[in-house]
């Protein structure tokens, strides 16, 4: 395990009613966040953040869809998904983006869940208790907006100022009673076709 980690956050809610109307089926939402002490804290300005990269992404990757894959069962059964990393105060916004914007970090979860999709994400900096929030979508289609949500939570002691949060984030299904169409009917409605509807 990485010497950096402090510690492995999860967020887990499950959704039986929205609104007036019950949810069927249950939406489960997940969020599981990695804290991690940032490799480059202290160390001024690094132009090469490659090396870091090489050897935190994938451990990182690998833990948090590990562990994401256990608590819903199977790849199968997660339908949209997502990706975050927040920078503590101290910390460059680019440090938050290096670990979670690459393949060797990504590439863990998208072929654990079978996806086709890119990886929705957030990346911020902020205090403590910030609100992690990491924008899911189907992982099959990104134009299927039944699946736009965000499993969104916090951590009472993180990051701290020197330390990045990096997050990954699951739904089992779409939002309870969408009814808003998705881009492809938008498109219809204006007389327009796509030759690849994730182009849209």
């Amino acid at each position: 395990m990485l010497p950096e980690l402090r510690k492995i956050v999860t967020f887990d809610e499950d959704i039986y009613r929205d609104g007036e109307k019950a949810a069927d089926p249950v939406l489960r939402v997940i969020g599981v966040a990695a804290v991690v002490r940032n490799p480059w804290h202290g160390k001024g300005y690094v132009e090469d953040l490659g090396p870091e990269i090489s050897r935190m992404g994938p451990v990182l990757g690998k833990v948090l869809t590990d562990r994401l894959i256990a608590l819903v069962g199977s790849g199968d059964a997660i339908e949209a998904y997502g990706k975050a990393c927040v920078a503590g105060t101290d910390c460059e916004l680019e440090h938050a983006s290096a670990l979670i914007h690459t393949l060797k970090f990504g590439n863990f979860y998208r072929e654990a869940v079978g996806a086709k999709t890119y990886l929705g994400f957030t990346n911020t900096r902020g205090p403590a208790n910030i609100q992690i929030q990491i924008p899911l979508m189907d992982k099959h289609d990104s134009g299927r907006r039944s699946h736009y949500l965000t499993s969104q939570f916090s951590i009472y002691d993180a990051p701290a100022a020197d330390e990045l949060v990096v997050a990954l984030g699951a739904s089992t299904g779409g939002r309870p009673h969408h009814r808003i169409g998705d881009r492809y009917s938008d498109l219809e409605d204006l007389g327009r076709t796509v030759a690849n509807p994730a182009d849209v």
